[in-house]
């Protein structure tokens, strides 16, 4: 039970640590952070499914299925906006259907 309030602890913190950190970043960095928690994401649904290949108490595998959904979650959204955000520094390309409403904006 330690090693669950230990995890929980950890979440929390990192959690409250990532949303100071996200604040403080430019927007014109925003773009390589995205490709960045992409990467680790990546990381943190094989460290899940390794820790469902292992033996683990059923709170470790409540908590690793959680983790997996959402870094699945972030992986897969991630990479679709940092696609539409990489499609607007195309010099010269044709507007996409999602960018066409803020191409008429500016």
């Amino acid at each position: 039970m330690l090693d669950l309030a230990l995890m929980l602890a950890v979440l929390v913190l990192s959690a409250g640590l990532g949303y100071v950190v996200i604040r403080r970043i430019p927007s014109m960095l925003h773009t390589p952070l995205m490709s960045m928690t992409n990467a680790v994401s990546g990381v943190v649904v094989l460290g899940a499914l390794l820790l469902f290949a292992s033996p683990a108490d059923r709170p470790d595998q409540l908590l690793g299925g959680i983790a997996l959904a959402a870094a699945t979650f972030n992986v897969v959204g991630g990479f679709a906006i940092t696609h539409r955000m990489l499609g607007l520094f195309h010099k010269g390309a044709a507007p996409s259907q999602e960018n066409s409403t803020e191409c008429r904006k500016s």
